[in-house]
């Protein structure tokens, strides 16, 4: 058996990600595992606080400090999550955000050998900061803080523009082409990035 297909969706918070994620496990052709970054930060900050609903530190913690303890072993996790799946022959749609150096190369090490379609969700700085404001459950501003290191990439699979194609068009342009079997080639063409230590 094949290991399953990495459907790995670039692109900022609020581009759209998402919306296209749930179109492609509708479909019923090819079946999908929509793995959100958020999903799991969601439920670690759900089982924190039902198992310790009263909790009250005694001392700040910075956020750089809180990336290390906790961000970094999470991201990690959910990394390992979509890497045990595809090894499983299960297809999985990745949606999250790789807005640092770090990230980006644990991400490389764990998908290099899989078969990663690498897709660029394009969207305007202008569209993203409508849609935060639409959206009123994110950061305004938050998009636009990651844009240039999310769509820091010259060359995509597959590039679906969020703005010009709505969420259905995104995900059936997707699904046409894994259909056509062309080779999923730019993911395994990146290299690692130097990342610096402060």
């Amino acid at each position: 058996m094949k290991p399953g297909i990495l459907v790995f969706l670039n692109g900022t918070s609020s581009s759209g990600k998402t919306s296209i994620s749930t179109e492609l496990t509708k479909q019923k052709e090819i079946p999908f595992h929509h793995l959100s970054v958020d999903d799991f930060f969601n439920n670690y900050n759900d089982f924190i606080n039902n198992k310790f609903p009263d909790i009250e530190p005694t001392r700040e913690v910075d956020e750089q400090a809180v990336a290390q303890i906790l961000f970094d072993p999470i991201i990690s996790v959910y990394y390992s999550t979509i890497k045990l799946f595809s090894e499983m022959g299960l297809n999985v749609i990745v949606d999250t955000v790789i807005d640092n150096d770090k990230s980006f190369n644990e991400c490389l090490d764990q998908f290099f050998d899989q078969p990663t379609l690498f897709i660029g969700v394009l969207c305007s700085k202008e569209e993203l900061t409508r849609r935060e404001l639409a959206r009123g459950d994110r950061k305004i501003g938050l998009a636009n803080s990651q844009f240039n290191t999310v769509y820091c990439f010259n060359e995509y699979d597959l590039e679906v523009n969020t703005e010009e194609l709505n969420p259905v068009e995104c995900a059936e342009k997707i699904l046409n082409f894994i259909k056509s079997n062309k080779e999923y080639s730019v993911f395994k063409k990146l290299s690692k990035r130097n990342v610096s230590v402060s």
